[in-house]
């Protein structure tokens, strides 16, 4: 992996840019700004395979090590979340029901399920997209386009 700091591209699939912020070995952070910061770097092996997956290459990201500094029970969901595999699309409750020791009928599970996706820091490569009914942490244009490209 390539040195901390924040890295950004443009994207034309969804007309504005990736923002990946890493720390060690972690993406601990990924935005999608309208443009890329002028002090972003460019080149990232991360921003070539989002490129590729924006190109239509299935892509699960599910060996992108990510740093998740939430608390506990929403890490457990966000942690489910990465198991979707691509081109699924998964009811809030199908998530609860991967998390150990939670009852996806029960109403407190559902809402801290619903916070983890609205706060995700890391839209993208924890692909809350593929949650059909819950928000997601990328803006929702985004969230959108992320949703068609996988359809």
């Amino acid at each position: 992996m390539a040195a901390a700091g924040i890295y950004a591209r443009e994207s034309s699939y969804l007309d504005r840019a990736v923002q990946l912020g890493v720390a060690g070995d972690r993406v601990i952070s990924v935005s999608f700004p309208e443009s890329a910061p002028a002090d972003a770097d460019t080149e990232h092996p991360l921003l070539d395979r989002v490129d590729a997956y924006f190109d239509g290459a299935e892509d699960d990201f599910d060996d992108v090590e990510v740093g998740l500094t939430v608390p506990t029970k929403q890490r457990e969901v966000l942690e489910a979340v990465r198991n979707i595999p691509y081109g699924e699309r998964v009811t809030v409750k199908r998530v609860l029901s991967m998390v150990p020791d939670t009852d996806p009928e029960d109403s407190d599970a559902r809402e801290t399920a619903r916070e983890a996706l609205a706060s995700n820091p890391v839209p993208l490569f924890v692909p809350d997209h593929r949650v059909r009914d819950g928000p997601s942490g990328a803006p929702p244009e985004v969230a959108d386009r992320l949703r068609a490209l996988e359809s």
